[in-house]
């Protein structure tokens, strides 16, 4: 199952929730023009960049992490806003991978330029636990979308944020409200766990998700800035190419499946069998016509192998 699918769910079923019961100030023109802006960009973009086929997922859950963060009053920054946010995954890119998350990269851009502020989501605790319950539901769906790193942030920012109340004898009830939130919770589920944006290693995830939360705690507590975090996902975001370097990993791709350990070396075997000799392309070598009379074995050995794996896979 795509993971997406399933946030995709849960964003919306927060923004009906908190427009009917909550009283989000989020207009329909709002949600028109942060959904339909990110979804036409993300069509211009394909066709620009000449992608095969468009695919609206990612761009509508951006759109809904707009309709639940940013806030302005004036429609035409917000048109900017979805535009900067679908665009800038296609320009700001590095060896293939884009390199800033599209709806955090928007935000701390819009904040730069102004007339702009971020909606922390206070929800009260009912609606927070609820949605912190799907959330966390969510990590079993999007497994395969590398969510360790979530559990890597939570961990470190919860436990820096106790140990520094620890530290100042604060009581335990104020690092606890600075979590119950919902712009930390769709910050760790959907933003910082966005398995396109994080580096390929498990390694290398645990660096990153460190790096954020202790970024995140010297801005909001050392310069005694708002948004902490969303500014450093945003810094430590350009990290993510270095790391890779150093702790390189296999790339994500959403719908691609991979292969567990204990089937690689029937798949390699199969990709073996299947690969065709020189001689089928032209090349003059010893045994080429052995080569081409053995050429429908090799190809139903392969078959064979395939079907075998698929068969054990499915049982």
């Amino acid at each position: 199952m795509d993971p997406r699918l399933y946030q995709i769910a849960s964003l919306s079923t927060l923004l009906v929730f908190g427009v009917a019961r909550l009283d989000f100030q989020i207009d329909a023109l709002t949600i028109a023009i942060a959904l339909g802006v990110t979804q036409l960009t993300q069509l211009a973009c394909t066709r620009i960049w000449r992608l095969p086929a468009f695919d609206p997922k990612s761009a509508l859950i951006s759109g809904l992490g707009l309709c639940l963060l940013l806030r302005t009053n004036s429609p035409w920054l917000l048109t900017l806003a979805a535009v900067i946010t679908i665009a800038g995954k296609f320009v700001i890119r590095w060896r293939g991978k884009h390199v800033f998350n599209p709806t955090n990269f928007s935000l701390v851009v819009m904040m730069l330029l102004g007339g702009v502020w971020v909606s922390p989501g206070q929800w009260g605790s009912i609606a927070f636990y609820g949605f912190l319950v799907a959330c966390l539901g969510g990590l079993v769906v999007s497994r395969a979308a590398r969510s360790d790193v979530t559990y890597a942030f939570l961990g470190s920012y919860t436990g820096i944020l106790f140990g520094r109340a620890l530290w100042l004898g604060l009581p335990f009830t104020i690092p606890l409200h600075q979590l119950e939130n919902g712009a930390f919770l769709i910050f760790t589920f959907f933003m910082i766990s966005d398995p396109k944006t994080t580096p390929d290693s498990r390694a290398g995830r645990m660096v990153f998700a460190f790096l954020v939360a202790a970024g995140a705690t010297f801005i909001q507590f050392g310069l005694h800035r708002t948004n902490g975090l969303l500014w450093a996902l945003a810094a430590f975001a350009m990290t993510v190419p270095l790391i890779d370097r150093f702790l390189p990993g296999k790339r994500y791709g959403w719908g691609r499946t991979s292969t567990p350990e204990h089937r690689a070396p029937a798949h390699r075997l199969a990709v073996a069998l299947a690969r065709p000799s020189r001689a089928h392309f032209g090349w003059s070598v010893p045994g080429a016509s052995l080569s081409n009379a053995l050429a429908p074995s090799r190809t139903t050995a392969a078959d064979a192998v395939f079907r075998a794996v698929r068969e054990r896979s499915c049982s």
